[in-house]
């Protein structure tokens, strides 16, 4: 294993023959193992954790972090654009995702708004205005976005509403007599002074949504649940657009019935499921409460100048950018193999409290806890699905009965009961549990599994209450099948990793089995005497979960890091639990006070060692930290069971296009080109080229997915598929018998490599 120095340069550019140094004799040390008897450019037969052995994560204004990032002193800059209208310097890359929405909300107590009517015509003529203004935004007047997986599945109705507010020939600003209240840098640069009202007379707010705070609610801190399974669907985004907005009760009802029935997969298939989706959104719009005018993307930098200075294997998230696990977990420095010191920049100073349960909602502690925190599965990078990570899954679907000796977690107290007789589910997750030993060197077990399920059933912090009432409505039982050894053999040694077995049963289920796996897998990244710490410190006063909670009650937001005088009381009631062996009233009959003594004793340890509290079993851990700085180290341990190269996959999202779509018949023929991707030493081109042969001939997912919707001439979606792929290069889509006589709308994009983010989309009438 390579040991980097305590005491190591901070700055990339400013020490290159050091950094060759020490390449160098941590590449002789790596030679000397018989681990890396077969090395390769960047992934060894199995090196835990990911490619950086150390990140750096400091808060820098943009100003600084252009100048950092012209002179190779800085790696990548997360979650703002720090050359905002200039040109940034060669040798910097750049990736995109989504970053907010624009959106004109009305004031309903007006009197002048409060009609339907009215809204809805000077949404018209105000949308057509901002349409025509020139802005860092894109003109987009539907909240399902090419950003958005369900794209697709409202192209049509998008495309419509582009058409209704067509800026040509275009409405005067004198036609609008409308006060409006500009909020924030861009309504400003869009609205009109001549209809800008400062005072409390106003009939409309122009302003920027995040998608960060807009889904923020909705984040789940435990870590083995990150969110709602469909948290980055465009419908979903919409509903929470919109849905705090209606007027109308009826409408209200109307809304919460359809998004019940999508977000707990009452449908009978896909179709169905499509409607319901369009149907929502459509009625959440109809009201003209509020009105979206267009997005904006986030633009992020990293730098790719050359051999020896810039990061490569980059992967991000389409909504979330760089504040993702995903990135975390592909990016590795140009100039090492493995290994590497990485610095990041944040624009946002870290102002979060510091607790997986209720903090790190923040930017920079979103992405500490990407690196520290491991979850079971966390969403996949450029559709709404998700990515198996320390959880594997296998989902049956169907009415079936929950065995009686399954776990149920008792409302309120949080025990751990047997479901009884006559308890039914509609999904059934056998699920693989990769376990490792945490920070503190405890190995993780079934207790470690159960305990979040217990959590989430008795919380009495409104805000996690909230995040984790999907688990308590859809959770059926749980059921510890046992424990199996997974074995890796490395030539002359084996590594043996402990997995879990464990079937949850849920009362829904939902159209992609990977959402329904991430409803509630069996995982946590924290050991379960942590989370009973944070209770308990809770319940004495010693703080909060969440920022909201705190301030309710004139207490500090819980910090395990940077807060001494609550690291204090932790401590003594660290000691005090050591003593007595201490095991919560959940966990009692599947842990013995010896063990939990030898928990808490473990815990104590770290403690001492580390100064914080903030024990996971991730693959880094918190090693430094400033009032604007943490250093995280890479837990470089056989124990950890993920290695490198696991998510290399998405490190280069590629894309398929609809080259010809010829009709034969009641049969469409789809020809396809796709992205290749071309190597050149470090240097990566991907060329457009034909897709030509059988499957059988062409690699593991170079074969895009042709996903095609029908649409009528009433709106309604008549059928939807994925089309099949024939030998001789083409996609078929065989629509006889499924469509009656008359005028439709055939809507067909291709994905490539779960890449479904701003597909080219063809229609064909």
């Amino acid at each position: 294993m390579t040991c980097p120095p305590r005491d190591r340069p901070r700055g990339a550019g400013l020490f290159p023959v050091t950094r060759r140094l020490i390449l160098l004799a941590a590449l002789l040390f790596a030679l000397a193992s018989p681990l890396h008897d077969a090395l390769a450019d960047d992934v060894l037969e199995f090196y835990p954790s990911y490619y950086p052995h150390e990140i750096r994560i400091e808060a820098i204004d943009p100003a600084s972090a252009a100048k950092l990032l012209a002179k190779n002193s800085l790696h990548a800059y997360l979650g703002g654009d720090p050359f905002p209208g200039g040109k940034p310097p060669p040798g910097l890359g750049h990736v995109e995702s989504l970053g907010s929405y624009l959106v004109a909300t009305f004031n309903t107590a007006s009197r002048a708004m409060a009609n339907r009517d009215a809204r809805c015509a000077s949404a018209g003529t105000l949308v057509s205005i901002l349409a025509a203004a020139k802005g860092a935004y894109v003109f987009h007047p539907y909240p399902v976005t090419p950003f958005h997986m369900d794209y697709l599945h409202h192209f049509d109705l998008s495309e419509s509403a582009k058409r209704r507010y067509d800026p040509r020939p275009g409405p005067s600003v004198s036609s609008l007599a409308l006060k409006i209240r500009p909020n924030g840098t861009l309504a400003k640069q869009l609205v009109p002074s001549a209809l800008r009202e400062t005072g409390p007379g106003w009939d409309v707010t122009v302003e920027e949504i995040a998608v960060d705070d807009l889904v923020a609610p909705h984040r789940v801190g435990l870590n083995g649940w990150l969110g709602p399974p469909w948290i980055k669907e465009g419908w979903f985004q919409a509903y929470l657009l919109h849905a705090g907005t209606l007027r109308e009760k009826i409408a209200k009802q109307a809304a919460e019935a359809l998004y019940r029935r999508v977000a707990t997969g009452a449908y009978g298939d896909e179709t169905e499921r499509f409607n319901l989706e369009r149907r929502l959104v459509s009625l959440l719009r109809e009201g003209c409460e509020r009105v979206v005018v267009g997005y904006t993307t986030r633009r992020e930098y990293f730098n790719n100048s050359d051999y020896s200075e810039g990061i490569e294997n980059i992967a991000h998230d389409s909504q979330a950018g760089f504040t993702s696990p995903i990135f975390i977990r592909t990016v590795k420095l140009k100039d090492f193999l493995w290994n590497g010191w990485l610095r990041l920049g944040v624009e946002a100073k870290p102002r979060a409290a510091w607790n997986p349960l209720g903090g790190f909602t923040d930017a920079p502690g979103r992405l500490i806890w990407a690196a520290v925190g491991d979850p079971g599965q966390f969403p996949a990078p450029y559709n709404s699905s998700w990515v198996p990570n320390r959880v594997t899954s296998t989902v049956v679907a169907n009415e079936l009965e929950v065995p009686t000796d399954a776990l149920l977690p008792e409302p309120g107290t949080g025990l751990l009961r047997p479901v009884g007789e006559a308890k039914r589910a509609r999904a059934k997750v056998l699920y693989r549990v990769l376990a490792s030993p945490f920070h503190d060197k405890v190995p993780m077990t079934v207790a470690d599994a159960l305990y979040p399920f217990s959590f989430a059933s008795r919380s009495h912090d409104l805000l996690i209450a909230a995040s984790t009432l999907l688990v308590r409505e859809w959770l059926a039982g749980v059921k510890i099948l046992g424990v199996e050894q997974d074995i890796k053999d490395l030539h002359d040694k084996q590594l043996t990793f402990q997995v879990l077995i464990i079937e949850v049963y849920l009362k829904h289920t939902l159209a992609d089995p990977r959402q329904v796996a991430a409803v509630a897998p069996p995982w946590s990244s924290l050991p379960w005497q942590l989370i009973v710490l944070m209770e308990e410190a809770v319940k004495r006063g010693l703080g909060a979960l969440s920022q909201e909670e705190a301030r309710r009650q004139g207490v500090p937001w819980l910090d395990l890091v940077r807060d001494q005088k609550v690291k204090d009381g932790l401590a003594a009631l660290v000691e005090e639990f050591r003593r007595q062996g201490y095991v919560p009233a959940p966990l009692r009959g599947f842990v013995t006070p010896a063990e939990a003594r030898a928990r808490w004793t473990a815990l104590k340890q770290f403690y001492e060692k580390r100064r914080h509290f903030l024990v996971t079993n991730g693959p880094y851990q918190l090693e430094q930290w400033g009032r604007d700085f943490v250093a995280l180290q890479a837990f470089r341990e056989f124990t950890y069971p993920v290695g490198l190269g696991l998510f290399n996959r998405y490190a280069m999202p590629r894309r398929a296009y609809v080259s010809r779509i010829e009709r034969r018949g009641e049969r469409l023929e789809i020809r396809a080109e796709v992205e290749r991707v071309f190597k050149f030493q470090r240097s990566f081109t991907l060329v457009r080229e034909p897709l030509a042969g059988p499957a059988s001939d062409t690699g593991a997912g170079e074969i895009p997915v042709a996903r095609y919707v029908v649409v009528g001439e009433d709106g309604n979606v008549l059928t939807a598929g994925t089309a099949s792929y024939d030998r001789v290069g083409l996609f078929s889509v065989d629509l006889r018998g499924k469509l009656k006589p008359g005028p439709h709308t055939i809507m067909v994009a291709l994905s490539l490599g779960e890449n479904s983010v701003n597909p080219e989309v063809k229609v064909v009438q």
